[in-house]
């Protein structure tokens, strides 16, 4: 029977992989995939970590992971050597019935010590609970990351003023309060805030890791100032992007009299080549590609416009977030490969529509 680590090599090597390139694809470092197809599993951190490298890669390279595991645990069955004092072992020199003696004295023994420790009393521990005390974060700079736990608070400098943030509840929700109101968030979910209370937004919170009802995780949250430099009017929108005309085939996703930032949520279902540029701003005209799998996230965050390239248009879940609000989006169908941009155009009055437009492919 081929062992698990020839399994896996043979199947990379038929889709003509490197290491270099598998470790980019799957996350995996390149010392594991390696361990993993030498069978050397001592440099592990944890058993978790084996079988779930190994559910990973081999999907990855579409084997049956259940038979992946199945051979690892042959592995480790033959792994475990036999005692030699059990292969040396003499034949027992007493009589059948002086061994028979000893195994009833045995069980009386055991039986007695499992009534006495049935019929002790139990005995109480106190538990001490881990108290953590708050902590006060200080945004400095136009944007800040951070893991916010219940309690904690930020300080938000605005012109010559501050203003505090305070974390009050992680449960089904994110719950934050600020010096006019609370906010209540979920995860991927964005909202602008006037902290001056001057009709424009100051600051741009948003939530980018939480699991629901599990406070001692945390959540961590990214704010943003929304300064001149960053928020897009319509007298910054390049004349580029607000010349084009609005295609034929075009949704629109949202409508304003200003256009303002938006994010693109991907929660991806299957494989799936994905690219995407940043549309009409001058310091982000990088091209990104990245090849996705099943259960990876991808939020890209964008002033005036997004164009997206992918190799089957179902294999993702795609949602638009702007403007305090969550709009789905479907881009085409199941094994399509199609080109879409995410932008902001203005009609002959001067308002704003971020559509969804389809390129010619």
């Amino acid at each position: 029977m081929i062992s698990l680590g020839e399994k896996l090599r043979t199947a990379r090597e038929a889709k003509k992989l490197s290491h270099e390139q598998a470790s980019r694809d799957t996350n995996i470092a390149i010392r594991y995939l390696d361990a993993l197809e030498r069978e050397d599993f001592s440099g592990f951190p944890g058993e978790t970590y084996i079988t779930g490298f190994i559910r990973n890669y081999g999907a990855y390279l579409d084997l049956d992971t259940q038979e992946l595991l199945s051979l690892y645990r042959a592995f480790k069955i033959q792994e475990q050597p036999v005692p030699v004092e059990q292969l040396l072992r003499p034949p027992p020199k007493f009589p059948k019935i002086v061994a028979a003696i000893g195994g009833v004295l045995v069980i009386l023994g055991i039986g007695a010590a499992v009534f006495l420790r049935l019929n002790q009393p139990p005995v109480t521990q106190e538990v001490i609970p881990v108290v953590r005390s708050p902590v006060e974060h200080i945004m400095s700079g136009d944007a800040m990351e951070r893991r916010f736990y219940k309690g904690d608070t930020i300080l938000v400098p605005v012109g010559t003023d501050q203003y505090k943030l305070e974390l009050v509840n992680l449960g089904e929700v994110v719950t934050l309060r600020t010096p006019q109101r609370t906010i209540i968030l979920e995860l991927g979910q964005e909202v602008n805030e006037d902290l001056s209370n001057d009709s424009l937004s100051d600051l741009r919170i948003s939530v980018a890791d939480f699991a629901k009802n599990n406070a001692a995780m945390g959540v961590l949250l990214r704010f943003e100032m929304s300064t001149a430099s960053s928020t897009v009017t319509q007298s910054n929108l390049p004349a580029e992007a607000s010349a084009i005309a609005e295609p034929s085939n075009a949704t629109v996703v949202f409508s304003s009299p200003n256009p303002y930032p938006f994010t693109l949520q991907s929660s991806f279902q299957g494989y799936c080549m994905f690219r995407w540029e940043i549309l009409f701003e001058r310091d982000r005209r990088d091209r990104n590609e990245r090849y996705f799998q099943r259960s990876d996230e991808l939020n890209i965050q964008a002033q005036n416009g997004i164009r997206i390239w992918a190799s089957n248009a179902q294999a993702a879940k795609f949602q638009v977030i702007g403007g305090g609000r969550t709009v789905p989006v479907e881009l085409g169908g199941a094994g399509e490969v199609v080109v879409t941009d995410i932008r902001w155009v203005r009609d002959d009055d001067n308002r704003y529509r971020l559509i969804i437009a389809r390129l010619e492919t």
